[in-house]
């Protein structure tokens, strides 16, 4: 069986947040894959009981320089 090549960077509850973090870490050469419940990413998002959590995945190679990336990100 073939390793995973993508590691968790972080879990949000916000579709939109998510998308602005994944341009902003492809902007700064870090691929990006989101992953979210159908249901939850509706024209009106479910949240409860984490439906509506998005998973934020980076290969294992950058996953320092994601979390580097979005720290500065966060803080801003």
């Amino acid at each position: 069986m073939d390793e995973m090549k993508y590691e968790l960077l972080t879990e949000l509850h916000s579709r939109m947040q998510a998308d602005l973090i994944e341009s902003y870490l492809e902007a700064n050469g870090v691929d990006v894959e989101l992953f979210q419940e159908s249901v939850g990413h509706t024209a009106f998002p479910v949240t409860i009981d984490g439906l509506g959590l998005v998973r934020v995945f980076v290969p294992k190679e950058k996953l320092r320089t994601a979390k580097t990336l979005l720290e500065k990100f966060t803080s801003e």
